[in-house]
């Protein structure tokens, strides 16, 4: 008669216990869930109804709101004050009247006044278009929510930087993931 092998019980995750529950039975059965994707938190998913019957996210809207509009007002105003100076600038040189000699530089330091006057006009009226496209997210409902990522953008980044559009995970190219 040959020789049987002298078998011990398993313990641990490959014990008895866990082949007796890879064994269906209807007291181990279970139900499939089917859970609903994931979406981002929003600022308007976390909102709690205050006193007056706004909500926090409505009221810190409205404070955004109130802000980029200021901050757009003197975006314009400082583009229009730059033109202005340009254009004063422009003016003021007269072709006869500059002497283009090694004494004298006084065009060409006239010329980088105007061309500095001139790209700062144009950033300040880039910053108030910036400030347009978050005013209209404001009034779409999407305020708030990262362009590339879709997560939620951090009420601070939005207090401090109020036309955000990116996240700062996305802003930093990923270099803060490792």
């Amino acid at each position: 008669m040959p020789k049987r092998a002298k078998t011990t019980p398993l313990r641990g995750p490959l014990g008895p216990s866990a082949v007796a529950s890879k064994q269906p039975t209807a007291a181990r059965a279970r139900p499939a869930t089917v859970k609903a994707p994931r979406r981002p938190r929003t600022p308007s998913s976390t909102a709690s109804t205050t006193k007056g019957g706004a909500t926090a996210t409505d009221r810190f809207l409205e404070e955004q709101r109130a802000l980029l509009l200021s901050e757009r007002e003197a975006s314009l105003r400082q583009a229009e004050s730059l033109r202005a100076e340009a254009e004063q600038l422009a003016e003021e040189m007269e072709p006869g009247d500059t002497q283009f000699d090694e004494e004298s530089g006084e065009g060409a330091t006239l010329n980088v006044e105007r061309e500095r006057d001139l790209a700062l006009s144009a950033q300040a009226r880039a910053t108030a278009d910036e400030i347009d496209v978050a005013l209209a997210k404001v009034d779409r409902g999407t305020y708030g929510t990262c362009e590339r990522c879709g997560q939620p953008i951090p009420r601070a980044r939005l207090k401090a930087m109020p036309s955000a559009a990116l996240c700062v995970g996305c802003k930093s190219g990923g270099l803060s993931r490792r």
